[in-house]
């Protein structure tokens, strides 16, 4: 099934192909990140919440929190369009997620989605 924000990365050597690439990575849309990772994380067993509206939300909350009990895995992925990094506040939550045993804590970017870099982490490869 092609993924939205640009489909699957090619395979092969030439700098065209890595020209594309980030030119797709530099247009993808935080939401079209999000719908890539939400399906794919899904696809492969993740049971998957994003809060929608965070208007009624702690400032800084992760947009993911994935469970894949098989395996005992619980991420927060916080997502960024290329170029951009986390508030402070979001800084926060990340910091003290990682200072908890077991927790596996992101930041990723259209980039990573293109790299596979998102796909291996929910496989479990990395």
């Amino acid at each position: 099934a092609r993924q939205r924000g640009g489909g699957r990365r090619r395979q092969g050597g030439d700098g065209g192909v890595v020209l594309a690439a980030a030119m797709v990575a530099a247009c993808m849309t935080e939401r079209e990140l999000l719908a890539n990772v939400m399906h794919a994380a899904r696809t492969l067993g993740w049971l998957c919440y994003h809060t929608h509206t965070s208007m009624h939300s702690a400032a800084g909350f992760p947009d993911i929190v994935a469970v894949r009990s098989r395996d005992n895995r619980v991420l927060f992925a916080e997502l960024k369009r290329l170029g951009k990094h986390p508030t402070e506040a979001q800084q926060t939550w990340l910091g003290a997620l990682r200072e908890c045993p077991g927790v596996e804590v992101y930041v990723w970017t259209p980039a990573n989605w293109l790299s596979g870099e998102i796909e291996q982490v929910l496989v479990g490869i990395v």
